[in-house]
C-alpha cells in the first residue's frame, strides 16, 4: 500500500492540556487590539482548522462554537456572528481530514483556502444582514493570509508529536 507523505511518520498522541494551550493562545493573539485592519488573517480559526483536521474527535464543532461566542463578545459584534462562522468552518475541518493526509503542506493550504473563503462569507452576510457597515475589499485578502499560514501552524502545532516517546543514544529525535 502506497503510504501518504503525512503518514510516513508516526506521531505520538497529542496532549490535550497542548491543544487547549494552542487554542488559548490563538484566541488571545485574535483579541489583541489591531484597529480593526479587515486583511488581518484570524489565527483562531487557522488552529481550529488545524485541530478539527488533526484532531477531530477533540476538537469539534462544540468548541468552535464556543471560542465564537467568546470573540463575539470581546469584539462586540452581533452575538453568533463569529461562532457560526467558526462552526462551519470547523464542520468543513472535520470532513476534509481524511482527505488533507494525502497532501503536501503546500496543497494543503490551496485545499483549506475555500473554507476560509466560506467563513469569511458567512460572517460577511450575517454581518450586513443586520445593518453592518462594508469593511471594504481589503476583507479578501484575510482568507489568503490564512491559507499562507496554513504550512508554519502545521510544523509549529505538529512539533511536540514528533519526538521519540523515550529517547536514547540510537534515536537522535
Amino acid at each position: 500500500m502506497i503510504m501518504p507523505r503525512a503518514a510516513e511518520k508516526l506521531l505520538l498522541p497529542a496532549n490535550p492540556w497542548f491543544i487547549a494551550l494552542t487554542l488559548i493562545v490563538a484566541l488571545m493573539i485574535d483579541m489583541v487590539p489591531t484597529g480593526r485592519i479587515a486583511a488581518m488573517p484570524d489565527v483562531l480559526a487557522v488552529v481550529l482548522v488545524f485541530w478539527g483536521v488533526h484532531q477531530p474527535r477533540r476538537v469539534g464543532v462544540l468548541w468552535a462554537f464556543v471560542f465564537g461566542l467568546l470573540i463575539d463578545v470581546h469584539d462586540g459584534a452581533l452575538l453568533g456572528q463569529h461562532a457560526l462562522a467558526y462552526s462551519g468552518l470547523s464542520f468543513g475541518a472535520i470532513t476534509l481530514h481524511r482527505r488533507l493526509a494525502w497532501f503536501s503542506l503546500g496543497a494543503q493550504a490551496v485545499q483549506v483556502l475555500p473554507l476560509f473563503f466560506a467563513a469569511h462569507a458567512l460572517a460577511l452576510v450575517v454581518r450586513m444582514l443586520v445593518g453592518g457597515m462594508w469593511p471594504g475589499w481589503s476583507v479578501l485578502l484575510a482568507p489568503v493570509f490564512e491559507a499562507a499560514l496554513w504550512p508554519v501552524a502545521s510544523m509549529l502545532l505538529l512539533a511536540p508529536q514528533r519526538r521519540a516517546p523515550d529517547r536514547d543514544a540510537h534515536r537522535p529525535l
